[in-house]
């Protein structure tokens, strides 16, 4: 109807392209223009001003031989003040940006290791779209955005770089384990350590408490008994405690049996024998 009236509106965001007699005439901005067709003006399209995305994937290989998929997003818009070379010089304009996209990822991934590659995304990124804007600024188009979105290496590739990270971790943790044993045992054996010094520490105190215990026992009975000598005092002291360990024995459940000879003389020869030792002993050291 709009035509019948030589009337024809055009959208926001939205240009039209006019031509008369085939040529390009004007731009027509977004409301209602007049169009008179039988003066030979017609509407040769429209062209959208809003912001679009184009995901390009390319393959390609890193510099350690490693062949990776590199998606990029690109966001542009059509100019429009220019256009009509956004209408008339690009007959496809997301083939053309990709051919570019292509062209730019081919020639700067493969001078860059995979890990590299990761890393400089970004520089990536910022090639793609200086290329970009010099390239397409010249039809009418304007690069807003580009975006290395992802970096996806084959899948053996990528098990293969989870392994090695896996086993680089789980040796970190095998030394800190290693070091964690390392110290338990330090303390462990300072403690063994700390514990013998102590417990020899408590047997000498033991032995002189026990030696000082016989000395003021054989002076006490000397001094009460008159006519007594210290070798007497000895024998009844060894005859006590060895009736006490004999009760012990006893009297303990789940004893071992102890073969000791028994009767009145053998406390005698028991007391002989380690006064004999005593003696020997302290022969040897003068």
């Amino acid at each position: 109807m709009g035509n019948l009236f030589c009337c024809v509106q055009v959208d926001q965001s939205t240009v039209a392209i006019k031509e008369r007699f085939g040529k390009f005439e004007d731009v027509l901005e977004p409301g209602c223009h007049c169009l008179p067709w039988f003066l030979g003006s017609q509407l040769a399209g429209h062209l959208s001003l809003r912001l679009q995305q184009l995901d390009v994937r390319c393959e390609t290989k890193t510099k350690d031989n490693v062949f990776v998929n590199v998606v990029a997003s690109i966001q542009y818009r059509a100019l429009a003040d220019k256009a009509n070379d956004a209408f008339y010089k690009l007959s496809n304009t997301r083939t053309q940006i990709q051919a570019y996209v292509f062209d730019v990822i081919r020639a700067s991934v493969p001078k860059l290791n995979l890990d590299d590659a990761f890393e400089q995304k970004n520089e990536i990124a910022r090639a793609v779209e200086e290329e970009l804007e010099k390239a397409m600024s010249a039809y009418g188009y304007e690069i807003v955005q580009t975006l290395i979105v992802d970096i996806e290496p084959d899948e053996h590739v990528k098990r293969a770089m989870n392994e090695i990270n896996a086993a680089a971790r789980m040796r970190v943790a095998a030394n800190e384990k290693a070091e964690a044993e390392k110290i338990l045992q330090i303390k462990r054996a300072e403690g063994e350590a700390e514990s013998k010094y102590l417990s020899g520490l408590g047997i000498a105190r033991q032995r002189q408490a026990i030696v000082d215990g016989l000395r003021d026992s054989v002076l006490g009975f000397s001094v009460n008994v008159p006519g007594t000598t210290a070798k007497d005092v000895m024998d009844m002291v060894l005859v006590t405690q060895y009736f006490d360990t004999m009760k012990e024995i006893g009297a303990a459940s789940k004893s071992s049996a102890v073969f000791i000879p028994h009767g009145p003389g053998a406390v005698r020869d028991i007391a002989t024998q380690i006064r004999d030792g005593l003696l020997q002993g302290s022969h040897a050291n003068q």
